[in-house]
């Protein structure tokens, strides 16, 4: 189909959208819509003003699902404290399988590499490569992350991760083939780059450096391709609900977690717009922050989530129920 015809099909549903809506329902309808939109235009015109706009639609849409609702006193602490860990919990079989996946493309990008070195070049660009080369020749390995003023670096990755979180997210339309190729890319990315620390004998430098902002980074992708698989789960197996019921129901559960995850994606790029660049901080500090982040992660997501389960602890219509003593 021709882009105009594409924009003339739809442009009068788009501008209505534009007008926010307070009923969940109708929300849910909308932002469902909207991805498939923008999944059609990102296949066709990846390029284009309109991928572009259906992006930027796609994901007003994405965050008035909970955050623009109108909401009683204490929906958010309720949000974060008792409902999303509670929501993580269902899923948490599929989070161990795309963590093992993830896992698996990492050691993937690390053996390929081992392999064929020139890989490194393929994935991230010879400039890349070549600039961190000549930055280790410096004596400054990770002069990357003093390359630019704090705050212009912290807006750029806040921006970009969260990008990037959303369309691995999103793609979970695509049957989860699309979260999983996603995972790949970044995986095999990381397991090549990583591996190339370790062939200049800066691996567990670039650990204590790489991995100030990278625990947080790195999993919140990771629960972010756990969204996106559970859009492909329901999407596949519908259970006893019809198809797009399901579908619907897995968004509305996908899309708390993603927006749960935006907090995550900027105290990481905090982490690396004001905190990475000092290379040369103690170890025992470098240590402290990467123990918290990893503390922090397994906590809320693993254990916090079966904690309040095993407890009987739910959640129904936004108000915390408890069980009887």
């Amino acid at each position: 189909m021709r882009e105009g015809k594409f924009i003339d099909r739809n442009i009068r549903r788009w501008k209505d959208y534009l007008h926010e809506t307070d009923n969940p329902d109708e929300n849910a309808d909308r932002f469902m819509n909207l991805i498939d939109d923008l999944s059609y235009s990102k296949t066709f015109y990846p390029k284009s003003k309109t991928t572009q706009f259906l992006n930027g639609l796609a994901a007003r849409q994405f965050q008035s699902i909970y955050l623009h609702r109108k909401n009683e006193h204490g929906r958010l602490f309720t949000f974060w404290k008792y409902e999303l860990p509670l929501l993580f919990a269902r899923y948490h079989t599929i989070y161990f399988f795309v963590l093992a996946y993830f896992i698996l493309c990492v050691i993937i990008g690390m053996v390929a590499t081992a392999k064929d070195p020139a890989l490194l070049s393929q994935i991230v660009g010879n400039e890349y490569v070549e600039m961190t080369e000549d930055n280790i020749a410096k004596g400054d390995p990770f002069g990357v992350y003093k390359s630019k003023n704090e705050l212009g670096m912290f807006m750029q990755i806040a921006v970009n991760n969260i990008q990037v979180s959303f369309l691995t997210f999103a793609s979970g339309l695509l049957a989860g083939i699309g979260t999983l190729y996603f995972l790949f890319t970044n995986g095999v990315m990381l397991g090549s780059f990583q591996y190339f620390f370790f062939t200049k004998g800066l691996g567990w430098k670039s650990v204590l450096v790489i991995w100030i902002h990278g625990t947080l980074e790195i999993s919140a992708i990771v629960i972010a391709g756990t969204a996106g698989m559970i859009l492909g789960h329901a999407l596949l197996f519908p259970g006893t609900f019809k198809r797009i019921e399901s579908l619907k129901r897995g968004a509305k559960d996908a899309a708390k977690i993603v927006i749960g995850l935006i907090p995550i994606f900027l105290v990481a790029a905090f982490f690396e717009g004001f905190i990475t660049r000092h290379t040369g901080m103690p170890i025992a500090l470098s240590i402290s922050i990467l123990v918290v982040s990893a503390a922090f992660i397994i906590w809320y997501f693993i254990v916090y989530p079966i904690l309040l389960k095993r407890a009987g602890v739910t959640v129904i219509n936004g108000k915390v129920e408890f069980p009887a003593a």
